[in-house]
């Protein structure tokens, strides 16, 4: 082939390379540019809990760190469905934001048409936080430990109630597995909310709660409560002097929530990266982890794919003990 009849297949591959570049050009730019106005983050909860707090303190640090305000819309209901049809309709700019939780995961095996995929309608960018639940009891309780409460169980099987808040919630659900995971019998008494659940705890009517370190906090410092263990495998940093439920001899019992920030699926790798690089940076800034641990929060970036496995691994998890707990789908 002489240098003239190579001529038209190189023009062809210039010109195919040059369209590739033009193309992904404006992707490259708008990526650069990124954000170009506030951004909202949607949660699926009301103002004043864990995830609504620790969505406030990171969305002030992301208007720090990239020139634009990120503020929080709270579209609090059942399974998160008005929160993830607002950012699913939203365009994959990176503007809106989802922030899914452990509860997303819980949703999934618990609602009988659930109208979105968490692992296909949204593109995971970052954990936030991870925290373990508090099993307490009250001051004036016999027990001392979770291995006498787990002694007492086992030998009056169904004689004692835990307290949780409803049906369904992450915290009803780690109740579901402690018996699972410990090999014991109690009955699970279902609240409408966490200030519930304390008042019949001190008043003696139930023998256990199971919820989350900030919702108890207060009780737990002027000693009206007393915390026996955690639900992780490990000991917390954010209470540090409480024992995890694995030192208490139940090593199968792990129930460790967390928060993340996702986008629209179809939100450009670039802006997910720019996400994420900042995100790695804040939650590692003292300031932040502390804010994080005074609420019982581990203060943790991940990478898109570690939180998208998470989220994988506890629909599997909490589907299992859904169907052998016998809750109805909602």
């Amino acid at each position: 082939m002489t240098r003239i009849d190579r001529l038209p297949r190189l023009f062809a591959t210039v010109l195919t390379a040059l369209t590739v570049l033009a193309c992904a050009s404006p992707r490259a730019a708008q990526a650069q540019n990124y954000p170009t106005k506030s951004v909202r983050i949607v949660l699926p909860f009301a103002a004043g809990g864990v995830a609504d707090i620790t969505a406030r303190i990171v969305a002030e640090k992301l208007a720090d760190k990239l020139g634009q305000r990120f503020y929080v819309e709270n579209q609090p209901g059942a399974g998160g469905i008005a929160a993830a049809r607002t950012v699913i309709s939203s365009p994959p700019d990176g503007h809106t934001l989802a922030l899914l939780s452990n509860g997303t995961a819980v949703s999934v095996p618990l609602f009988k048409a659930l109208p979105f995929d968490p692992l296909k309608d949204f593109e995971p960018i970052s954990s936030l936080g991870y925290f373990d639940f508090v099993l307490a009891t009250g001051a004036k309780s016999d027990f001392k430990t979770l291995g006498d409460f787990i002694a007492a169980a086992k030998a009056k099987p169904g004689a004692l109630n835990v307290g949780t808040i409803n049906i369904g919630s992450t915290q009803n659900l780690s109740a579901e597995l402690l018996k699972t995971a410990a090999g014991i019998d109690f009955v699970i008494v279902p609240f409408r909310g966490t200030p519930e659940v304390q008042v019949s705890l001190l008043q003696g009517d139930i023998a256990l709660m199971i919820d989350s370190y900030s919702s108890m906090k207060g009780n737990l410092g002027d000693g009206k409560m007393r915390a026996l263990a955690t639900s992780g495998t490990t000991r917390s940093e954010s209470t540090p002097d409480i024992p995890s439920a694995k030192e208490a001899g139940v090593n199968d019992y792990d129930c460790v929530s967390w928060n993340a920030l996702f986008a629209p699926a179809g939100t450009p790798p670039a802006i997910v990266k720019k996400l994420n690089d900042t995100l790695q940076q804040i939650l590692v800034d003292p300031e932040v982890k502390k804010k994080l641990l005074e609420l019982g929060i581990q203060a943790k970036a991940s990478t898109p794919e570690e939180i998208r496995d998470r989220l994988k691994a506890d629909i599997g998890k909490w589907g299992k003990v859904i169907e052998k707990a016998g809750i109805q789908k909602q």
